[in-house]
């Protein structure tokens, strides 16, 4: 039984409650590793640890954060597989994809910002008055950075990496849910030479642990991703302290497929769009809207293509998709499915939990689902899922199509497929999200702003915005003769 450590002032330590918790297989429904049940004890370690290491690491220069950085992006790719069994194994997707996708995207996280931090400018301004402003950009201090379950390891770097790149400390709380690569991450910045200090990462609940991370006193900044029920508790607690805030919540996303679009390209990438991860990524399609004309002939072979993927063992590179998270959510997202033929709706394909055998048997596998004949207000089509079901609803004009997108509270991302660039043009501008793909998903320039719109979050996360965020500006006014 593997038993996790903290990584808290350079070493792995073991909580102060020395509790643990039970951690999953999502592939087996079995325990197969103990995560620390850290408290407020084990923050405030922490928080002293990156206080007592901030002036020294603020004060080193660009290049020496960036070659640490950069050693620990070669070090992420040198234990690729390593890597990505351990994701798969924690968080029930297939290897392949954790291959492909998770653990280089970790790797790119630490090299982007290990060279974007050198090329980091401010702004001068000169005036008549014979006089010129400039601005200083300082890192804040102590950084908390709350990271989810669905991608773990890289989203867990894309905070980490560009809050150390400009020169903050971190205090860091991964998933309970899936810990092991932020885990892995400790021992690779340990191998990298990061100073003690400098990043703490400590495992444990939200309740206990994140809630002494957002609420302390002395953690002036709070990132997080999650769900948008947590990112309203975390900005109640931080608004009366005035901390910063970046809030990457949930997502309902419309995918508008329009009659004059790429028909092979378009299908291609929407199956991934709707089942990549299990659909448990906050940018899938799961909502749906194909215009009426073309409507038959995509529901036909978007069932086809459906009823083909690969549902199982995540360690074959046969599956198309592992398990779900956790057995809670496999029921959650099951209950919807009841929820949608209540409401009217009509199961195409899929909708059950799926038993596979061997030691897989008791793992939280679910079929891709797909739901016609629902009304674009219903709580399916309103509600996030966050899971393999997707539905499917015909539109005639463009005006009705966005009234149907933007109904929900969200905003997060959105994707259109047509070969019409005024209509793209103009669907960009009306839909409200935050990310607006043309022809395209999951397509990320990371020097690009990422964040969404309305319940979907505040703030934004890439590039300079990053590096902003994890900043504060001072201007300074020299008036001379």
């Amino acid at each position: 039984m593997i038993q996790l450590q903290n990584y808290i002032n350079g070493s792995l330590t073991t909580p102060i409650s020395n509790e643990y918790l039970d951690n999953y297989n999502p592939s087996t429904g079995k325990v197969y590793s103990k995560i620390p049940d850290s408290d407020h004890r084990d923050v405030q370690m922490a928080v002293d640890a990156a206080k007592k290491a901030f002036e020294a690491w603020s004060n080193t220069s660009k290049d020496d954060r960036s070659a640490i950085l950069y050693r620990i992006s070669t070090l992420i790719e040198q234990n690729l597989d390593r890597l990505a069994e351990a994701e798969s194994r924690d968080n029930g997707k297939p290897v392949s994809l954790a291959k492909r996708v998770d653990i280089p995207r970790a790797a790119h996280n630490f090299r982007f910002y290990a060279t974007a931090i050198l090329h980091f400018s401010s702004e001068s301004h000169s005036m008549e008055s014979n006089a010129i402003n400039y601005t200083h950009r300082d890192p804040v201090g102590v950084a908390g950075c709350i990271s989810p379950w669905n991608l773990p390891l890289y989203l867990f770097s894309w905070k980490i990496a560009p809050a150390l790149a400009a020169g903050n400390c971190v205090v860091a709380k991964p998933s309970e849910i899936t810990p092991m690569t932020a885990f892995l991450l400790s021992e690779i910045c340990i191998e990298a030479g990061l100073p003690k200090g400098v990043l703490n990462i400590v495992h444990g609940y939200g309740p206990k642990v994140g809630e002494a991370i957002v609420s302390h006193p002395d953690i002036p900044l709070i990132s997080f991703t999650g769900g948008t029920q947590t990112g309203k508790h975390i900005a109640q607690v931080a608004a009366p302290m005035f901390k910063k805030l970046s809030l990457e919540l949930g997502g309902k996303n419309p995918t508008i497929i329009f009659e004059d679009c790429d028909f092979d390209k378009m299908l291609n990438t929407v199956v991934s769009s709707s089942f990549d991860n299990q659909g448990q990524i906050c940018l899938c399609g799961s909502r749906i809207f194909i215009q009426d004309s073309l409507y038959d002939k995509f529901k036909a072979e978007f069932i086809k293509r459906v009823d083909g993927l690969k549902v199982g063992d995540p360690k074959l590179e046969t599956t198309n998709m592992g398990a779900l998270v956790s057995a809670s959510h496999l029921n959650k997202v099951l209950s919807y499915v009841d929820l949608a033929k209540e409401e009217g709706g009509r199961v195409l394909t899929g909708g059950s939990r799926i038993r596979l055998e061997g030691n897989l048997e008791e793992g939280w596998y679910m079929e891709p689902t797909v739901i016609e004949g629902l009304d674009y207000q219903c709580r399916t089509n309103q509600e996030e899922i966050f899971g393999p079901v997707v539905t499917i609803t015909p539109f005639s004009t463009i005006e009705e199509v966005l009234k149907m997108a933007n109904s929900t509270k969200y905003g997060l991302a959105s994707s259109v497929w047509t070969n019409d660039i005024n209509k793209a043009n103009y669907i960009s501008k009306k839909i409200h999200a935050g990310i607006v793909w043309i022809n395209c998903w999951l397509l990320r320039d990371l020097r690009t702003p990422f964040g969404g719109v309305k319940q979907s979050g505040v703030g934004r996360e890439g590039g300079n915005e990053a590096l902003q965020f994890f900043t504060e500006p001072k201007n300074v006014c020299i008036k001379y003769n």
